[in-house]
């Protein structure tokens, strides 16, 4: 009786260790966020460097937890940093994004074709995504022909 009650205690604390130890699974409004979607496009593909100058055809992202809104906007690059960043109104015009960093002189340096996260006072990430940088898509393989029986 003894064995029995050690081997059942024994695999319920593999079991509980087991699930402990899993990789935490992300929700679906995670994996379908346009940060999300836009991020593993850019992993996938890499991206072509980003020299100074405007960008008008920037998206920009502004995350809040497992929500992520994307924006079309620009933004000013210096150094391979970004120095001022835009949202584009409906009529056409630009307005700054003037958000305060929970860190002071943290710049924001473009990496892959994407900008290093700012963290706001009210703990928003604001990411700047060059789209036209991201290098394209590969050519897939041509699949054999199957045997025949000629």
């Amino acid at each position: 009786m003894k064995k029995i009650f050690t081997t059942l205690t024994l695999m319920m604390a593999f079991v509980f260790a087991t699930k402990a130890q899993a990789p935490a699974t992300k929700t679906a409004a995670e994996e379908n966020n346009c940060y999300t979607k836009w991020a593993q496009k850019f992993q996938d593909r890499g991206a072509e460097d980003v020299v100074d100058g405007t960008y008008t055809d920037v998206i920009i992202s502004i995350r809040n937890g497992a929500d992520a809104e994307c924006y079309n906007g620009k933004c000013d690059v210096k150094d391979g940093k970004i120095t001022a960043m835009y949202i584009k109104l409906e009529d056409s015009s630009f307005e700054q994004i003037k958000k305060k960093s929970r860190y002071e002189n943290v710049p924001l340096v473009i990496t892959n074709g994407m900008s290093s996260p700012l963290l706001t006072m009210e703990s928003e990430l604001i990411n700047v995504l060059f789209i036209k940088k991201i290098k394209p898509k590969k050519a897939g393989f041509v699949k054999a022909a199957e045997p025949t029986d000629d």
